[in-house]
């Protein structure tokens, strides 16, 4: 398999697993925003940290993707 080829999957399987956690995370917020009132206290903070973690996992997995793309560029 060329290197092209195999950036080429790189970028294709993160783009998949990043499409994965932005829909969980607006699935996440969606919840919160619906029924934060209701939900124990402990349940809310876990959701909480939940959306925080999600978008700091999606913004790395941002960062890998351009530098994914930067590698494909210079070939």
């Amino acid at each position: 398999m060329s290197e092209l080829d195999r950036l080429k999957e790189q970028l294709a399987y993160l783009k998949f697993w990043q499409g994965i956690m932005v829909v969980t995370n607006i699935s996440l917020v969606g919840w919160l925003v619906s029924t934060a009132d209701g939900a124990r206290a402990l349940t809310v903070v876990l959701a909480i940290i939940g959306v925080i973690a999600l978008t700091f996992g999606i913004v790395v997995l941002h960062r890998q993707i351009e530098h994914r793309i930067n590698q494909i560029g210079r070939l």
